[in-house]
């Protein structure tokens, strides 16, 4: 069987961006914007408070690591630190060693910090699929992925963006299975902890190509087709039928960025008879057709809604 899973987080194509680690004194406030890209933190010593999008904060502590797929506001506080505590920026003490708060002092907080890409042209659909924030507590995995990661990232070896790309898949992965119970609201990771709905997720990751139908689909959960057309929906987010032409949407593209498939054997991979059909349902989902899209038009449109 198929891992879901790892076929979303491979094609994703996360790139490092960059790692720093970060110390802080004091009382300090950070507040950073996001263009939705993925952010991820260790907590190597101390202690502090964390609030993405305007959520009720986390307190994160020595051991703890957060990841966010899709950040848009974080505020990062000392632990106590007054309401009225300012924001600040951190100070620059090294290379790729920052500073926050008292310039002197003892240390609060120690923290490996990273932000990353990802690169595929449906990353908002497939980012819609995971966890709007993942915290895992006392997986020392993770900060060792992290600490790779930034050591990497700094190094200038051969083949440096080739590793960068695994260790952040490792890590992403790592990060996503590590949870201690299952994510809060819908999504693929929600999805794939009901045992009967991981059941059909798998066969439809296996064979894409199969003509799926919810009646199918809902045999290899061991439901009756409403109920598990109900439970679909509600878990993973979207219904199944939408999750399946997702799905084949984002291998037909990464098919026809590869060029190495005639557009006939591109259509009967992902489950269609015939290039007519599968054209048009390219072109109502990607806003191009599929051979504009293999030639990569700068007029391109990515859909994020299916």
């Amino acid at each position: 069987m198929a891992d879901p899973l790892s076929e979303i987080v491979s094609l994703l194509q996360p790139t490092a961006r960059f790692s720093k680690l970060v110390e802080g004194a004091g009382d300090w406030r950070i507040r950073r914007e996001g263009q939705g890209d993925p952010f991820y933190a260790a907590v190597l010593e101390g202690q502090c408070q964390l609030s993405i999008d305007g959520r009720p904060p986390l307190t994160l502590r020595a051991g703890d690591f957060v990841l966010i797929p899709a950040m848009q506001m974080l505020e990062n506080t000392s632990a106590g630190a007054p309401a009225d505590t300012q924001p600040s920026l951190p100070a620059r003490i090294g290379e790729d060693h920052f500073r926050i708060g008292s310039p002197d002092g003892p240390m609060n907080l120690r923290a490996q910090l990273g932000h990353c890409s990802f690169a595929s042209p449906d990353a908002a659909l497939l980012v819609s699929l995971l966890p709007r924030v993942v915290h895992v507590r006392g997986e020392a995995r993770l900060a060792a992925l992290v600490q790779m990661v930034g050591e990497e990232a700094r190094a200038r070896r051969p083949a440096r963006e080739v590793v960068l790309e695994r260790l952040l898949e490792v890590l992403l992965i790592e990060a996503l299975r590590s949870r201690p119970s299952p994510a809060e609201g819908a999504g693929l990771v929600r999805g794939l902890a009901d045992e009967r709905l991981a059941a059909a997720l798998r066969a439809l990751h296996a064979r894409p190509a199969h003509t799926w139908s919810v009646a199918t689909l809902a045999a290899e959960a061991a439901l009756s087709r409403s109920a598990f057309s109900a439970r679909f929906t509600k878990v993973v987010g979207i219904a199944p039928m939408e999750y399946l032409l997702t799905w084949r949407m984002a291998l037909a593209k990464r098919l026809l960025r590869d060029r190495e498939l005639a557009l006939q054997q591109v259509a009967e991979r992902v489950g269609y008879a015939s290039a007519v059909t599968f054209g048009v349902a390219f072109a109502r989902h990607a806003g191009v057709s599929p051979a504009r899209y293999a030639r990569g038009d700068e007029q391109r449109l990515y859909s994020v809604s299916g």
